[in-house]
């Protein structure tokens, strides 16, 4: 019976094991310049849209930061108990939650955008300036693109 070999392919052309290893190190260089504040990329992230949007419900901001319904809730869970959110009954709506971010939510929030910013300039340190918008133009070309596939498909607001 003949073998069959598997063809040799090298995992460090294939782009999706270069997204994978870009995210492992954005993570921890955010981590690393924002570890002491306790705030993870994706807290950031519903934080900043909160900010953007005072009031908007749970489940838009799922589908606005690409999360699912259940890990958001989580996510909202741990923020509201740390004071630095809360959740609101919509006047609209008595069955919908609003969320707003508390003092404390805003005062980290402005603690914690300096330093991401530098967090966004060391990861794309070594391209030019062009190379830098030529990469996030086809960056997002490749997410748009493909938002239908991910498993937590974003919508973001307009």
């Amino acid at each position: 019976m003949k073998r069959c070999q598997p063809p040799a392919i090298d995992i460090d052309d294939q782009p999706g094991h270069n997204i994978r290893r870009l995210h492992q190190i954005s993570v921890g260089i955010f981590l690393r310049e924002l570890g002491e504040l306790e705030l993870t990329p994706v807290q950031y992230a519903a934080l900043q849209t909160v900010a953007n949007h005072p009031g908007i419900d749970q489940r838009t901001l799922a589908r606005t930061i690409a999360l699912d319904a259940s890990t958001t809730g989580g996510v909202v869970d741990r923020m509201e108990s740390r004071g630095w959110l809360e959740r609101r009954t919509s006047p609209e709506d008595r069955r919908s939650r609003q969320l707003v971010l508390t003092d404390a939510g805003n005062a980290l929030l402005a603690e914690a955008v300096p330093a991401m910013l530098q967090v966004q300039e060391h990861i794309l340190a070594p391209l030019s300036e062009r190379q830098r918008g030529e990469f996030m133009k086809l960056l997002r070309l490749l997410v748009d693109t493909n938002n239908a596939h991910s498993r937590a498909p974003s919508e973001a607001m307009k």
